[in-house]
């Protein structure tokens, strides 16, 4: 991946704003299954020991993952996990009713087969503090043993997560807030540079036009961008841009601008006090009503109301 694109990335992953981490360490004997529900959260799953098989729903083929091995769903998909393929599951609710973030545990399922051991994170982050982009990041990725040695850090990381596994030491909650955010993100760094070069997200992100118009809008979305000057940015005539950036965001630019202007003005409604014609102002509107009009649009919400039921009630 070019200089400019690690860029990119950065700016993407950015905004994500962790804030919390339930984590767990499981000990399980064959047989076993687990279905888990969706989340609003990224998720990782890591293997210590023995062997785990993950099924997506609408997905042909199982995942298996052996000791070392490391699955990134970034946007916390539904998924099956059992020590066989087909393994009749349980409720992930019935072993853990309330994972709160900040809380760790430790789960064993006894039985009479091989043991496997893992450990699992959510990571939750404001949802609507997440790039465009990242939204089209696939369901699951897999960094097998071998990835994960050629990356020491992320590998050491989830070693030393496992071998010194601890839930009620002082700081452990920090600690491992810390610990699985560098994870994810090292181990989404890794996983995008192995994307098959068919997908979208890989390609948009080294395209020699499209990335530099990417890092513009993350970046300088309260310009006056037109379609015209983006498509000056990115090197290329107005009509090859547009089609080119549809092709691999999924959205034309000027939609990806508006939802990234959005993006960060609720992300200031939330943190800040300013006034709603100033957040309109800084993320590049011109006009409060338009501003308001796009916002109830996206959200559901006027920003009046999104800052009421968004904002946290007490200093954190």
């Amino acid at each position: 991946m070019a200089s400019g694109d690690s860029d990119l990335l950065s700016e993407l992953l950015a905004p994500l704003r962790l804030h919390g981490v339930f984590h767990s360490r499981w000990s399980m004997r064959a047989p076993w299954g687990i279905a888990g529900e969706g989340e609003d959260c990224a998720l990782i799953h890591y293997v210590h020991e023995g062997r785990c098989i993950v099924e997506m729903p609408g997905a042909a083929e199982p995942i298996e993952l052996e000791p070392g091995d490391l699955a990134v769903f970034p946007h916390g998909t539904a998924h099956r996990l059992g020590d066989r393929p087909g393994r009749s599951t349980v409720p992930l609710v019935s072993l853990l009713p309330d994972r709160p973030p900040g809380d760790a545990r430790s789960v064993q399922l006894d039985g009479p087969g091989p043991v496997t051991t893992m450990l699992c994170g959510g990571l939750h982050y404001d949802v609507a503090a997440v790039a465009p982009l990242y939204r089209a990041l696939p369901t699951v990725f897999v960094l097998d043993a071998d990835a994960l040695k050629g990356q020491p850090l992320l590998g050491d990381t989830m070693a030393r997560l496992a071998d010194n596994w601890t839930d009620d030491e002082p700081g452990a909650q920090l600690v491992a807030l810390r610990a699985f955010e560098l994870a994810f993100v090292l181990a989404l760094r890794t996983a995008l540079s192995t994307l098959a070069d068919d997908e979208p997200v890989w390609r948009a992100l080294n395209h020699p036009a499209v990335s530099p118009a990417l890092l513009a809008v993350q970046t300088r979305f309260n310009e006056p961008w037109t379609l015209e000057k983006l498509a000056a940015e990115a090197g290329l005539s107005r009509s090859s841009f547009a089609a080119t950036f549809r092709r691999l965001v999924g959205q034309t630019p000027m939609e990806h601008l508006a939802a990234r202007r959005l993006q960060e003005a609720a992300r200031l409604l939330i943190e800040t006090t300013q006034p709603h014609e100033r957040i309109a102002e800084r993320v590049g509107y011109r006009s409060g009503v338009g501003f308001h009009l796009a916002f109830r649009n996206r959200y559901g919400q006027t920003p009046g109301e999104y800052r009421r039921t968004r904002r946290p009630t007490s200093p954190s």
